[in-house]
């Protein structure tokens, strides 16, 4: 295996730290949620953090990418810096400032009118995490991989140890000693919003954590350099509004959407969210990816091999991610148990789910030609088109198949974007894809997933051996076809 490839491993392992590993760790949130709290509670959840991520796409506009653009030359770091961390500082401010003022009618809104407190809370929690986008960046650029994975995880940490304070800590107290001193900071009726106040509390201490890092710079603000920046990143954000779209709008569309009554439908959207978690994997897999690859492409755009090394990564990237798709739906029996009995009658969506990531995964890979020639704009117009593939699909199919409709919809639509993204990568910045390797690949995947639904009508002993020969057999097929550990252990 060549340098680049070792280190781009080596740093994503690290990120994988705070992303696997701590992610999933936060992710062991959702089996106390779907049990705590009925289908319709959980469903306001999914619901809020869908409204998250548009947010959060427009309160950082692009700022991380055009951070690592501008920082290249290190004689300018603490100006690109600076620029960027200032402007983050005034955005983040004024939206906490109209997020207080209009919180009532904002809650209204949303059909949340009781709780404008929701509204508030999550002003400060975008905010705190906006700002903080930069100072991860910076750790990213700086290759600080061990700084950056550790703040993460105390985030997360901090995050469970509030939920299971606030959600199972406080209910046994107060059933045991109703008149116990730790119950003047709890208040049962509160209910999901403790989920809410927890992220808070999370994100406000994060933010402290990163102050050294903030601070670590000679301040430098530059007006031109910032316009330069926000050209460069305009397209970055429209292109990640309507990559949300792709990802989240089908949570907000399942609740107007959805014939039958409130409860029924938030319901539905409750028991959608929670197998979404299911595909927690392949997710936690591409961010972490996303996590080391983004400066990585970047380091490496100037190196003679990059094209071929950019190639190699893909076939990499692809094995993994059907490893992982092989092992969920084998053992999606086992899996399923991961969320609340009352929740299982959406297991249908997860193999879905999981291919429509992957594609996602692989579009981000092939977006490297876009990014290093400054092509931005490509990337907004086919986000764009995927929004509108969303959008239309998501319209046609809700009303008639729920759920299964939006997962279709979000399928159809990273499948279009990877089509897209790969034709007009080969005409602009062509790199040697390994399409015949590729689809050897996805094809012995394909025979294996279909050998599942044999496996699946017999015991449950024949059932877990013979899925785990077969997933086995296409990890070794894999090892052997790369000759992967003679290149691991070649020097770089």
């Amino acid at each position: 295996m060549g340098g680049g490839i070792k280190k781009l491993a080596g740093q994503t392992a690290i990120y994988g730290l705070s992303s696997v590993v701590g992610r999933l760790l936060n992710y062991l949130l959702v089996p106390l949620y779907t049990r705590v709290f009925h289908p319709g509670e959980y469903g306001v959840v999914t619901e809020f953090y869908a409204y998250v991520t548009f947010l959060i796409i427009i309160l950082t506009y692009g700022m991380e990418t055009g951070f690592f653009r501008f920082s290249q030359n290190k004689s300018e770091f603490d100006k690109t810096y600076s620029t960027s961390l200032t402007s983050l500082f005034f955005t983040s401010a004024l939206f906490i400032v109209l997020v207080n003022v209009f919180a009532q009618p904002i809650a209204s809104m949303v059909e949340h009118s009781q709780h404008p407190e929701w509204i508030r809370w999550f002003g400060f929690i975008l905010a705190f995490d906006a700002f903080a986008a930069i100072p991860f960046a910076k750790l990213r650029q700086q290759n600080k991989a061990w700084r950056f994975a550790t703040i993460k995880i105390i985030n997360i940490g901090i995050n469970i140890g509030f939920n299971l304070f606030f959600l199972l800590l406080c209910p046994a107290v107060a059933n045991s000693n109703p008149d116990a001193l730790i119950l003047q900071v709890y208040n049962p009726a509160i209910g999901v919003g403790y989920i809410f106040i927890s992220n808070l509390l999370a994100s406000s201490i994060t933010l402290l954590l990163l102050l050294p890092d903030v601070f670590d710079v000679k301040f430098h603000f530059d007006r031109a350099l910032l316009r330069k920046m926000l050209w460069y990143s305009a397209p970055l954000l429209i292109g990640g509004l309507a990559g949300m779209v792709n990802e989240t709008i089908d949570r907000i569309l399942l609740k107007y959407m959805l014939p039958g009554d409130q409860n029924h439908v938030m319901s539905e959207l409750g028991i959608y969210g929670a197998n979404y978690k299911l595909s927690i994997m392949m997710t936690l897999f591409i961010q972490m990816f996303r996590y080391a690859a983004e400066p990585f492409f970047f380091s490496e755009a100037k190196s003679k091999h990059s094209k071929n090394l950019f190639a190699e990564v893909m076939v990499y990237f692809i094995i993994f991610g059907l490893v992982i798709f092989l092992g969920i739906t084998g053992y999606i029996d086992v899996v399923k148990h991961f969320i609340d009995k009352d929740y299982h009658a959406g297991l249908s969506v997860v193999p879905v789910l999981l291919i429509a990531n992957l594609f996602l995964g692989i579009y981000f890979n092939l977006s490297v030609w876009y990014k290093l020639n400054n092509k931005t704009k490509y990337g907004a117009w086919m986000a764009i088109a995927g929004a509108l593939i969303t959008l239309v699909l998501n319209i046609i199919l809700i009303p008639y198949i729920s759920y299964m409709g939006s997962a279709i919809a979000t399928l159809v639509c990273y499948a279009s974007m990877v089509l897209i993204s790969y034709y007009l990568g080969q005409k602009h910045f062509p790199i040697p894809y390994n399409l015949k390797k590729i689809g050897l690949y996805v094809v012995i995947a394909a025979v294996i997933y279909v050998l599942f639904s044999w496996t699946n009508q017999q015991t449950a002993w024949i059932k877990y051996l013979t899925n785990t020969i077969l997933i086995a057999g296409f990890i070794i097929f894999a090892i052997k076809n790369e000759h992967l550990l003679r290149r691991i252990g070649q020097k770089d």
